[in-house]
């Protein structure tokens, strides 16, 4: 296989691995400060998905510029690639947790991911100007 592809692979995953990784130690952090209760507890506020709304597309505008930064070329288009992997992740989490918050929170991480990679990519190709 050509070398490019696998540096291509690695950039995606890194902007994936970036994003599932601040995600989820920022739920922990919240989670042991007492801010956000335990997993598995249900009792999800509109407060505390709001939240969690803002610093997961924080972190998913980081992952686009991640993945943007360490693509061998094009990298709006390795941007866009993370951004559908997000949607389709999104989605399967929706389906797999319907029940377990307000409805409208998973609905907003579908949509936001998509423009946030973009725009992590769009700071990526701005700042080479």
């Amino acid at each position: 296989m050509n070398k490019r592809i696998f540096k291509s692979i690695g950039a995606i995953l890194a902007g994936f691995i970036t994003v599932f990784l601040l995600s989820i130690i920022t739920d922990f952090v919240l989670e042991s400060a007492g801010i956000f209760p335990p997993p598995g507890t249900g009792l999800f506020t509109t407060r505390m998905l709001m939240i969690a709304l803002v610093y997961r597309c924080a972190y998913t505008v980081f992952g686009g510029n991640v993945t943007a930064n360490l693509a061998p070329d094009r990298p709006m288009h390795h941007a866009i690639v993370l951004g559908i992997i997000g949607v389709i992740t999104a989605t399967l989490g929706a389906v797999a947790g319907w029940n377990l918050s307000q409805h409208w929170y998973p609905i907003a991480l579908i949509i936001t991911a998509l423009p946030c990679t973009w725009l992590g990519g769009k700071l990526k190709t701005k700042a080479k100007k």
